[in-house]
């Protein structure tokens, strides 16, 4: 073989070992900060991971809000309609936290299938839905919504 032939090849060869090394490290620093996005029906079919930092989204199922009278500690249950999910939150919920009202919480599945929430995301305003909740509720071809109003959830669409 020539020489700079030769020599190419090793340029060549030193700049995809370089780009696979880089790309292997961006992909084991990442791992570790992406959290993906799961609807409870996907929760409880089994194909959330346990014990892995993740999202999930629905609303917050009427009736199902209990707080510890000597804690911040509060339990509820998200549900997209199709399946309800129990949610375990230490913490000041937000201000537009409501049952009937869409929320996301980030946290880790439990092996008892209790999500332990370490952030609770409540939507911002009546007209807004989280995307991912949204993409959820459509998924499960949801169009019932509940729409709070005077205090009082109604359900309104299909």
């Amino acid at each position: 073989m020539h020489p700079q032939r030769k020599q190419r090849l090793q340029i060549i060869l030193f700049i995809l070992v370089a780009v696979a090394a880089a790309a292997a490290l961006l992909g084991y620093a990442l791992r570790e900060n992406i959290n993906l996005f799961y609807p409870p029906a996907d929760i409880v079919a089994g194909k959330a991971p346990l014990e892995r930092k993740i999202r999930a989204g629905g609303m917050v199922e009427q009736g199902s809000v209990q707080r510890a009278t000597d804690s911040l500690k509060v339990r509820f249950n998200i549900t997209d309609y199709i399946a309800v999910v129990p949610v375990e939150y230490e913490g000041i919920l937000p201000d537009l936290f409501a049952e009937g009202e869409g929320v996301v919480v980030s946290g880790v599945l439990g092996g008892d299938g209790v999500f332990i929430a370490s952030e609770v995301l409540a939507k911002h305003d009546e007209n807004y839905m989280p995307p991912e909740v949204s993409a959820a509720l459509e998924k499960a071809g949801t169009t019932s919504v509940y729409q709070q109003q005077d205090g009082k959830a109604e359900k309104y669409g299909q």
